[in-house]
């Protein structure tokens, strides 16, 4: 994810109790039951997700594996969602009326995050291929075990309703949701409880600390020629992309100090004898709101402009992706918080902690003491949020009540976006969370299909105070088509190699098992020789 892996906004200190403090009764019970019976199915979900090892708009074998599993459930599959090839929708209706609830996780990985899991120093499964260095293994897992639980207890029960289950295709290009609410995926959902790993088991409400942003990718265009015999007769794009860059820095000085901008040059040209007739220059352009991101948009357009005269170039841009800010909603949060506290985090035993404590020395965490024991306490979101990471959930946010369920299936202290993070996400320690987090999922669905003035509350919440004095701004050009070419090459090279390492669980109760890992590996590593 955009952001960092732990982070937990509108969160305040470490207080609540670990231990369950209103144990679930009632259909709560049973839903948390119905999640406990399938703890296997969660753990293989979690475990294939991350052989896949996918990355942003190439999570096909994702895509085929989740779209399978639930039609066999009875789900009906939408597939090319808002013209994503991994884009789709399961939707299962019991009844005429009911809410209508959408559960979304991420599946993308991270480049070059290859990492055996269950070892904790670094040790890649496939050298230089890419991983879920973030997590993304495990969100889908916890929304299906949840969904197929509460779908059981409907059926049962004849309790009327439709969840939907969707997936958050390349969340780490953001290149995904923004195009979904676009497509219509949540014009009749009531409801949207999205998932996301962490080291907690939390949730939040309001504006939290991070931003909003748009990618946005500039071409230039020149002219080639012979760079040593007739270099006047040439015209540099690539000295385009540079002038726009050392542009971009004399502007930063004089930018907002809560504006994040990076960028990359994405093409150079072909060869160092050719002058290059095209290059690119890829931007991630961060800031606290619409007016203020627009606003940036604008000052790398006339950059953009500015470089292309400096060299006799004629410049392009094209939006890649998009993330608008977050902004949750308190009802529902508080609705799942309650939930929270009566599931409380895993027990985690012996092991687990001396695993988690091995990684954390490993790899020089921010927190050396293992996995959390208490819960993370409720609270208001800040007064003036700061400026973080970026997601696009904040897209669907501002579209209709959303909260995000944070769930403790990795250790806390890591880097983000790192091969360290994918060590703990086929190990206990991920399937305890997933159970935990899917626990919570639908014991807070159920909330929503039996407590009319919970969803009443929460859409008056949504339309009175979310969205009273801003309504959402879309960030996508009108006419804009997703890069579906990105990581394409990429996962072409790695995918044969990749592939060998698939998760077989006819054959293996677990992907370490697969593996020949043993649980726990404590140390740091294989002695090297200087």
């Amino acid at each position: 994810m955009i952001r960092s892996l732990i982070a937990v906004a509108g969160v305040l200190a470490l207080a609540s109790p670990a231990i369950s403090q209103t144990p679930p009764s009632g259909a709560k019970a049973e839903v948390v039951r119905g999640v406990e019976a399938r703890a296997k199915l969660s753990q293989v979900i979690n475990d294939e997700l991350f052989s896949f090892a996918e990355i942003g708009f190439q999570e096909h074998e994702t895509e085929r594996y989740l779209t399978a599993l639930l039609e066999k459930e009875g789900f009906t599959i939408e597939r090319d969602i808002a013209g994503l090839p991994t884009g789709w929708t399961a939707r299962w209706t019991n009844g005429a009326d009911g809410p209508v609830i959408a559960l979304g996780s991420d599946i993308d990985g991270i480049p070059k995050a290859s990492q055996t899991p269950g070892i904790p120093w670094r040790q890649p499964m496939v050298e230089g291929a890419p991983g879920h260095g973030e997590g993304h293994n495990s969100g889908q897992a916890m929304n299906i075990v949840a969904a197929l639980a509460v779908k059981d207890w409907m059926v049962r029960t004849r309790t009327p309703g439709t969840l939907v289950i969707w997936p958050g295709v390349a969340e780490e290009l953001l290149g995904g949701k923004a195009r979904f609410v676009r497509a219509g995926v949540f014009k009749d959902v009531d409801a949207t409880i999205f998932s996301h790993v962490s080291s907690q088991l939390a949730t939040s409400w309001g504006r939290p600390n991070g931003t909003g942003m748009v990618s946005v990718e500039y071409t230039f265009e020149g002219e080639s020629a012979h760079a040593a015999a007739a270099p006047w007769r040439g015209r540099s794009a690539l000295d385009g992309a540079i002038a726009m860059a050392n542009g971009w820095e004399m502007r930063r000085e004089h930018l907002r100090p809560e504006q994040r901008s990076h960028y990359v040059i994405s093409d150079g040209g072909d060869q160092p004898n050719v002058v290059p007739s095209e290059a690119k220059i890829w931007f991630y352009l961060r800031e606290m709101d619409f007016a203020a991101i627009e606003k940036m948009l604008a000052t790398a357009d006339t950059i953009a402009d500015g470089a292309a005269k400096m060299t006799s170039t004629t410049v392009s841009r094209r939006i890649l992706g998009a993330a608008a800010t977050q902004n949750f909603n308190r009802p529902m949060a508080e609705a799942a918080q309650a939930n929270i506290v009566a599931v409380g985090l895993p027990k985690w035993d012996a092991d687990d902690q001396a695993f988690a404590r091995a990684v954390q020395e490993n790899v020089g965490a921010t927190v050396t003491t293992g996995l959390p024991t208490k819960l993370a306490a409720f609270g208001p979101p800040p007064k003036e949020p700061k400026s973080a990471g970026s997601d696009d959930i904040g897209d669907v946010s501002w579209t209709v009540p959303t909260i995000t369920i944070r769930y403790p299936a990795n250790i806390p202290g890591l880097p983000g976006h790192n091969w360290a993070n994918a060590i703990a996400m086929t190990t206990p320690i991920a399937h305890k969370g997933v159970q935990a987090g899917a626990k919570v999922m639908a014991m807070t669905v159920v909330d929503l299909l039996t407590k009319p003035k919970l969803l009443a509350e929460a859409k008056r919440y949504f339309r009175e105070v979310q969205t009273k004095d801003q309504q959402y701004v879309p960030m996508l050009a009108k006419d804009d088509t997703p890069p579906t070419w990105l990581n394409a090459e990429l996962m072409a090279r790695y995918k044969p190699e990749l592939a060998k390492h698939y998760y077989d669980p006819q054959r293996y109760g677990s992907y370490l098992e697969q593996l020949g890992v043993k649980w726990p590996t404590l140390g740091t590593g294989p002695a090297t020789s200087k």
